[in-house]
């Protein structure tokens, strides 16, 4: 079905049940006093995070989320019961904005968070409460209030501890595949990766973590060509880079140019970011151009690993050089 990385939606919270009016009916007493229940109170539409959710596909099918009215009071002091909430579960990541104004509401960046999105309508009054010594049979009660109602909008920013950056047809998709469990579609034109892949890197000593392949960014893309603004948005939240270059190419100096400029204009933070530069298809070049590349590469990087992702050379030591890094970055 695809990934799907920002909707819109409508919420509304459920009204709240009427009050009602009743009296007592008790034989040889007349005039019973009032027992009109009060109205059950509106639910509310909630947003939770989990860590079980990965895109935003189940919004593709339903935009409307709506909470259940509340009971209306009945006679004999009887309360209306209050209405369900309403529970929506997104991914963990997830920016709610408010539709109109792009006004950030809530980043839910933890397994668990959660917000009220729209407060259900409180429950009207019940005779008894207009009861007093001028009016002991009061015949009147009050409406439930009407459930807030309004519409977000929701964005995705995937939470990787690692993401893959690079030219379409880097090999970005052939090392996540090395790399982790995943299973990308893997093919020799660019943007075979039309939407974030996520995989998990099992270690032997160390907690696993979890890689994000950021489609094929192209020059322009902090503008929005291609799909950039789109993708560019998941690097921000991963905690290393790793710029996957072709070095089979000619120009792979001026492709890692072009993909650090991109990513310097969207945010200038991401250059200080902790990044690795894999130099991939190193079964495709020759001795003198590995050591060429390598030199030029570690003038600006400590980080510089020379792989084959088709052949599998090199990837054990990217994955200790890995672990080595995310050890450094939770110091």
């Amino acid at each position: 079905m695809g990934f799907i990385d920002e909707a819109k939606f409508f919420v509304k919270g459920g009204d709240g049940g009427n009050g009602c009016v009743s009296f007592r009916r008790e034989k040889f007493v007349p005039r019973g006093g009032p027992n009109g229940g009060d109205g059950g109170r509106g639910g509310n539409v909630i947003i939770r995070a989990s860590q079980s959710l990965t895109s935003l596909i189940d919004f593709r099918f339903k935009s409307h989320f709506k909470a259940e009215r509340g009971e209306h009071g009945k006679g004999k002091d009887m309360h209306g019961r209050k209405g369900k909430d309403c529970l929506m579960h997104v991914p963990v990541g997830s920016i709610i904005k408010e539709s109109e104004t792009d006004k950030i509401v809530i980043d839910l960046t933890a397994d668990g968070d959660e917000f009220i999105a729209a407060k259900g309508g409180k429950g009207g009054f019940g005779n008894p409460r207009f009861a007093s010594g001028a009016n002991r049979t009061p015949r009147i009660a009050t409406k439930g209030k009407v459930g807030e109602e309004t519409w977000l909008k929701i964005e995705l920013k995937l939470i990787a501890d690692v993401g893959l950056v690079g030219l379409p047809n880097a090999g970005k998709s052939t090392l996540l595949s090395r790399l982790s469990a995943a299973n990308p579609k893997i093919a020799s034109y660019p943007f075979t990766t039309l939407e974030p892949q996520l995989g998990v890197l099992q270690f032997k000593y160390h907690d696993p973590c979890i890689i994000a392949d950021i489609p094929g960014l192209v020059e322009g893309a902090h503008k929005g060509v291609g799909l950039g603004h789109k993708f560019l948005r998941h690097i921000e939240r991963t905690r290393i880079l790793i710029h996957v270059i072709d070095m089979s190419d000619e120009k792979s100096e001026e492709n890692y140019d072009t993909i650090a400029r991109e990513l310097e204009y969207y945010k200038k933070e991401l250059v200080t970011r902790t990044q690795v530069i894999v130099l991939n298809k190193y079964d495709l070049v020759d001795k003198e151009e590995k050591v060429k590349l390598e030199k030029h590469f570690s003038n600006f990087n400590r980080n510089v690993i020379t792989i084959s992702a088709e052949t599998g050379y090199g990837i054990d030591y990217l994955t200790e050089k890995l672990v080595e890094i995310l050890d450094e970055e939770e110091e």
